[in-house]
């Protein structure tokens, strides 16, 4: 969903994709969203306790947003060169990680 959701802030550095409309822009974006749907939905399914999977709504949703928070710091940095990390950013993180595992805990 990062590339859906941020990855048309970089289109404008584009030739192609320079000039085109926001709907153009929505519609390609739902276009990668979809793409991304096919791969999240199939493995909430499969992951899920009630389906025969190991994890919790809970778990599988505290799983998603650290996945996503990862991508979205490499694509950041990444994409987006004049953005930086900043101590505060670190120690949210840090507060993410604590989060995974009092979700985790038994």
């Amino acid at each position: 969903m990062t590339l859906a959701w941020y990855g048309h802030l970089k289109f404008k550095d584009l030739k192609w994709f320079e000039n085109l409309s926001l709907v153009s822009i929505v519609l390609i974006s739902w276009g990668i969203a979809l793409f991304e749907y096919f791969f999240q939905v199939p493995a909430n399914r499969l992951g899920f306790r009630e389906n025969g999977g190991p994890f919790s709504l809970v778990e599988l949703k505290v799983i998603q947003e650290t996945i996503t928070l990862i991508v979205f710091m490499g694509f950041t940095l990444f994409a987006f060169k004049t953005e930086t990390i900043k101590t505060n950013h670190i120690i949210g993180f840090g507060f993410l990680i604590l989060a995974v595992y009092f979700i985790f805990k038994k």
